[in-house]
């Protein structure tokens, strides 16, 4: 069925105009991890829950693993991660804007493009793509040039990617910029104390500056904030009970000084199903009661959506990683979801509340749906069929 592409992994996902966009990601087949096709892009109507797919032609990206996507204005930037050739450093875009979407293959950036990657995150500012850390490989020369608390080793060997011969790999906190208006490619000078070199953490943007959470094998979560105007790295330090470290969860924005992070993978190899928020002016986490206990989540995604709300897209409930002397083994009974589901942070509007309850109770208010007009009653004709899917 051709839904059931919808459960998937590792996917980017953002909201432009009540819809959820998702993209990219792999599910597990039969034990063996299969990418999702890069020609089309799934659309969840979040007030009826309907989903759509659209076809994207063009210059298709390949089938990518550990990725990092970001949306500005309803064009969709991918740069980095890994596909069947080796680890990647390209950049596509497509403006979802447009009636024919069509990806293309930026390739007259300027300035010097970042090492392969995947595994990496995004802030996105005022145009630009500010991208940080992540797992890849470098040449013998970029490891010289790159301190060794920027980059860490993790295995050496060959292989040739373009004309390039890159013989190191291992993780990096580098701070790449890309402006998306001039296609330029730079490296600020970054101050202050740095996070360790990572990947799978979490990131979010509040205001100037970019948040970044986990991905280290610590046994508490840490928080480090840049400050994007001059480029200062801060360590949070906490006195209160703090979340324990994970990575492969999100961590979303949803107030001028509070961020939510959801799920996760902990260092002990649980997958999680704990939500809190974390008061960047406080400095202090708060853990949040909520009806999802039965929905643990590793690499999916979260996004703030209407009203305050977190909305969780797919990802896997059940993530186990088997590890001895020899390799790491993602076990193939991993179950990868599609379900959508809210965390509310904030009290609901009171036109929020009537629609839901309108939309839940349409046989109350039969002879009044037809008097209402025309956007409002589409409005309410999506919740209902949204509530409506929902009761058994």
């Amino acid at each position: 069925m051709e839904e059931n592409r919808l459960e998937r992994s590792n996917h980017t996902a953002f909201i432009c105009h009540d819809a959820l966009f998702v993209w990219g990601g792999y599910q597990v087949v039969s034990g063996q991890d299969v990418m999702l096709p890069s020609d089309e892009i799934w659309l969840c109507d979040l007030d009826s829950g309907t989903w759509q797919r659209r076809r994207i032609g063009g210059d298709v990206p390949p089938d990518l693993d550990g990725f990092c996507g970001a949306n500005i204005d309803e064009t969709l930037y991918v740069f980095g991660g890994r596909d069947a050739v080796g680890y990647s450093n390209q950049m596509f875009v497509v403006d979802l804007s447009e009636v024919c979407c069509s990806w293309r293959k930026l390739t007259d950036t300027k300035g010097t493009t970042p090492s392969p990657r995947n595994k990496h995150s995004c802030w996105v500012h005022r145009d630009r793509l500010i991208y940080f850390g992540g797992y890849g490989c470098k040449t013998i020369g970029q490891v010289r040039n790159t301190p060794s608390s920027s980059f860490v080793v993790d295995e050496m060997s060959w292989t040739t990617i373009g004309n390039t011969l890159f013989r190191c790999w291992g993780w990096n906190n580098e701070v790449n910029v890309f402006d998306t208006n001039t296609l330029t490619w730079s490296q600020p000078e970054i101050r202050g104390s740095a996070p360790s070199p990572r990947g799978c953490h979490a990131s979010a943007l509040l205001g100037n500056k970019g948040f970044i959470s986990g991905g280290a094998e610590t046994s508490e979560l840490d928080v480090f904030c840049l400050d994007l105007e001059t480029w200062t790295w801060t360590q949070f330090d906490f006195s209160s009970c703090t979340p324990p470290g994970r990575s492969m969860h999100t961590m979303t924005s949803i107030s001028d000084q509070t961020l939510f992070v959801y799920g996760g993978f902990r260092t002990d190899g649980n997958t999680l199903n704990d939500a809190w928020q974390f008061n960047t002016e406080k400095r202090e986490w708060t853990e949040v009661t909520h009806p999802h206990k039965n929905k643990p989540r590793v690499c999916h995604s979260a996004c703030l959506g209407s009203d305050g709300d977190v909305v969780v897209f797919g990802g896997s409930s059940n993530l186990c990683i088997l590890m001895d002397s020899v390799a790491v083994l993602r076990l193939p009974s991993q179950h990868h979801c599609r379900d959508v589901f809210l965390f509310q942070t904030q009290p609901h509007p009171l036109f929020r509340l009537c629609e839901d309850f309108i939309g839940g109770n349409p046989e109350l208010f039969r002879q009044q749906l037809g008097c209402l007009p025309s956007k409002l009653q589409n409005k309410i004709t999506k919740r209902v069929a949204f509530f409506s899917a929902m009761k058994p």
